[in-house]
């Protein structure tokens, strides 16, 4: 499975589970850490918790085995690295305090200007996501 496709695994999973305001970023050529990092909210600690164990779950059914889950005691921010993709589930208050977005996406929004939309429809990934979906 490639990192495109392990990405459209990701955002079922996280769409399946009602995750919010998902969004992926494609860090290729910023890091050798992953391909790409997709932050979603979740509306409650539960909530997090669950999103976050199904991203893993739906990964081992199409088995990927995920490197590691973090963060699932506090249940404020709970990460799956799935290799070439990692997966930040957030409750929002978190999500606007860290503010990944901004720090994985700074370049570009710089060279944009101020036309960032913050919304999954100018989201280049889920778009890449669509597209393959047909």
């Amino acid at each position: 499975m490639n990192s495109e496709q392990l990405l459209e695994l990701t955002i079922e999973a996280l769409e399946g589970m009602k995750a919010r305001n998902i969004r992926s970023i494609d860090v290729r050529g910023k890091t050798t850490l992953a391909d790409f990092i997709v932050i979603a909210s979740g509306t409650s600690g539960r909530h997090v918790q669950s999103t976050a164990e199904n991203v893993a779950t739906e990964a081992k059914h199409r088995g990927i085995q995920p490197l590691g889950v973090e963060g699932q005691e506090g249940q404020e921010w709970v990460l799956v690295d799935l290799n070439d993709v990692i997966v930040h589930v957030m409750l929002p208050e978190t999500r606007d305090f860290y503010n990944l977005e901004k720090l994985w996406l700074a370049e570009e929004e710089a060279a944009e200007g101020d036309g960032a939309d913050g919304g999954m429809e100018g989201d280049p990934g889920l778009q890449r996501v669509r597209r393959l979906r047909g």
